[in-house]
């Protein structure tokens, strides 16, 4: 059995929000998470913008996808676009 059989998939996952889709084959989305204050104890909505991977260009602005880390496959692009989760409106 190869070694890579047996070790799990360890790639992260999020769920995102396409921003910008003015790149060919590239989109910006962006991931949003609450998270708990140090001092104050209070919950912090966060958000990060990343670069995904879109092979072939069908996501468009609005779009609820699920993104994955991958290989750096340019300067900025980490992830990939996986799947399409809901279409925008």
């Amino acid at each position: 059995m190869p070694e890579t059989a047996k070790r799990p998939n360890k790639r992260k996952f999020f769920q995102a929000t396409v921003t910008s889709d003015k790149m060919e084959k590239t989109r910006v989305v962006t991931v949003h998470w609450a998270t708990k204050h140090d001092k104050y104890h209070k919950v912090v909505r966060r958000a990060t913008k990343f670069k995904a991977h879109d092979e072939k260009n069908e996501t468009k602005v609005g779009d609820v996808v699920r993104i994955q880390e991958t290989r750096p496959l340019s300067k900025d692009k980490r992830w990939t676009i996986v799947e399409v989760v809901a279409k925008a409106e």
